[in-house]
């Protein structure tokens, strides 16, 4: 088989708006699209650097609401640092605990989609 890779995926969100500030202005991203297609929006945000983007966007028809994506990791440098970030900004996040391959935590953002939060040893 030829060589796969992937590029996006699709956080569902109630309110596009909302979840665009807290990606932005509460975890960093960068906006990579913020464009009208119809009468969606099509809205992309990444790490800076990442070659993967999280889409937010409503759910499409037949999906689930929001708040199902779960388990995307995020690697960090500096765990304590963001999870000291996390919480000044009001997001829950417990302490990190020490697993098999470093430092871990979980949070959600205000839809409830989960995100795992790792610092590798």
């Amino acid at each position: 088989m030829p060589p796969l890779a992937i590029t996006t995926v699709t956080v569902p969100v109630a309110d596009q708006d909302r979840a665009l500030r807290f990606y932005r202005d509460v975890l960093g991203f960068e906006v990579r699209a913020d464009d009208a297609f119809g009468d969606q929006r099509w809205l992309s945000v990444a790490p800076a650097g990442s070659a993967v983007e999280l889409t937010l966007h409503p759910p499409f028809p037949g999906q689930a609401g929001p708040g199902w994506q779960l388990g995307v990791v995020l690697v960090a440098d500096d765990i304590a640092g963001v999870v000291a970030s996390l919480r000044h900004a009001g997001v829950e996040v417990a302490d990190p605990e020490r697993v098999g391959w470093g430092l871990q935590t979980q949070f959600a953002d205000p839809d409830g989609n989960g995100f795992v939060l790792v610092q590798r040893s």
